[in-house]
């Protein structure tokens, strides 16, 4: 009788490659597609898969020029279209700019793997962002437009309420903030916080200058903004036809002969963009309705620095009177900035790109980016216009809107009454209105 063999091991190896093999084959028949043939025989389908060829260095900056020139005659023509339509969809534009420009900074900044585990961190990012546009907005529509919310029943409390209200929005999200702190995070809790204060202050104050400079009239957007754009394409035209010089190490193709002689060629396309734009009132007149567009046209009392004004040039017994709109002397200090400082927006934006190492912002563009790779010299190029303008070209006058409010926050019922039956009784005599307004006047006035 035989023994049984037993734990005595057998080499399989050649058996298991044979079995590996035939099961390969038979798994291989079952996952190609078949076809019924004609006698109604199951016939396997030959499947042949090309694979495409990597493509060349050459093909993959052929594929971005390419996209990059067609993005960037979508968003030319989209610009002028926003900004020919009227002024409410330029503010629209800048709107959906600074959002999405605030959205891509933070995104740089996130760490995905410890925002699992905290579920306010974003949430917080977009109600800062909110309660700040509130602001700021708010701000500027009581500004331009008091004649309109001081007199509304329902707006007037939030006009002259409003930086209460938005106070109290920024203080319920720090409460909030603070009582979402969990432990083993406060570090990057807190960096978040303050990554959101910078980005906010950055992006969504300075694109609130931006918003400003429109509702001053077109001319105080449009011009800072071309400006930029064309000192950054002669930038690199005159970099690459006789740069030899490198600017900065943040962004090593600038040059130093580029960056004069894009400052020369902006002041001269200054000049005479100043001039062109100087002839439409709908670029140089305040915004008084928005619902004008190049058509419809704005009207307005031109600013003196739109106005020729005397310059006399005596030197050498040479004695001329030229006469001069003080613009064009204003359009050197725009040209200068826009040449000598705006870039170092650029710059400092290739500084933040390079702490991250990340090439763009984000893809928003394609061929270019994220917005905020469009934009990291507009916002401060905005911001310095909206300070020169107020600072040496703003014609500070008495507005409806300003008197209204100094009637409704610093007089008695009693008094506004009196106001009115004297700006009546004004009118009457002047023939603006008939007596019988002045009676009804007199009447309410005898009631009380």
């Amino acid at each position: 009788m035989s023994k049984s063999r037993r734990n005595v091991r057998f080499p399989h190896r050649n058996n298991g490659e044979r079995r590996l093999s035939v099961s390969s084959d038979v798994s291989d028949a079952t996952s190609e597609p078949t076809s019924l043939g004609k006698n109604g025989n199951i016939s396997k389908q030959s499947t042949i898969q090309e694979e495409k060829p990597p493509q060349s260095e050459y093909e993959k900056k052929k594929q971005t020029f390419i996209t990059r020139t067609i993005w960037t005659f979508v968003m030319i023509a989209g610009f002028f279209v926003c900004m020919f339509s009227g002024h409410i969809y330029i503010i629209g534009l800048v709107t959906a700019i600074q959002i999405i420009s605030f959205k891509e900074v933070i995104a740089i900044a996130n760490v995905p793997s410890r925002e699992k585990n905290l579920r306010f961190t974003k949430s917080l990012n977009w109600y800062f962002l909110a309660s700040t546009m509130y602001f700021l907005y708010g701000e500027s529509v009581i500004y331009y437009f008091k004649h309109v919310l001081l007199v509304d029943k329902v707006l007037l409390p939030l006009a002259t309420h409003h930086r209460f209200i938005s106070f109290t929005l920024y203080v319920m999200g720090f409460v909030f903030f603070v009582g979402s702190l969990q432990k083993g995070h406060y570090r990057f809790q807190f960096t978040q916080f303050a990554w959101t204060h910078m980005a906010l202050y950055l992006i969504v104050v300075q694109a609130h200058f931006v918003m400003n400079n429109v509702f001053e009239g077109m001319i105080w957007f449009f011009l800072p903004a071309s400006l930029v754009i064309t000192n950054d394409i002669f930038a690199y035209v005159c970099g690459i036809t006789f740069g030899r010089t490198q600017l900065i190490q943040l962004s090593p193709k600038k040059t130093v002969e580029g960056f004069v002689g894009a400052w020369i060629c902006t002041i001269i396309f200054g000049f005479f963009m100043t001039n062109l734009l100087m002839r439409s009132k709908y670029f140089i007149c305040p915004v008084n309705d928005l619902g004008s567009n190049i058509l419809t046209g704005l009207e307005c009392v031109p600013n003196p620095v739109f106005v020729p004004q005397p310059y006399s040039l005596e030197f050498l017994g040479f004695d001329k009177t030229f006469f001069v709109e003080p613009m064009q002397f204003h359009i050197l200090a725009f040209a200068t900035f826009a040449s000598l400082i705006a870039p170092f927006g650029g710059f400092f934006a290739s500084g933040l790109k390079r702490t991250f190492n990340v090439k763009d912002f984000g893809e928003s563009i394609p061929g270019h980016g994220g917005i905020t790779d469009r934009m990291d010299c507009q916002f401060i190029m905005g911001f310095f216009s909206f300070m020169y303008y107020h600072s040496f070209i703003a014609v500070y006058r008495a507005n409806v809107g300003e008197i209204i409010e100094t009637a409704i926050n610093g007089l008695t019922v009693d008094e506004q009454l009196e106001v009115v039956r004297g700006l009546g009784k004004y009118l009457y005599n002047q023939g603006a209105v008939p007596e019988t307004i002045l009676d009804c006047l007199s009447n309410e006035l005898k009631r009380r």
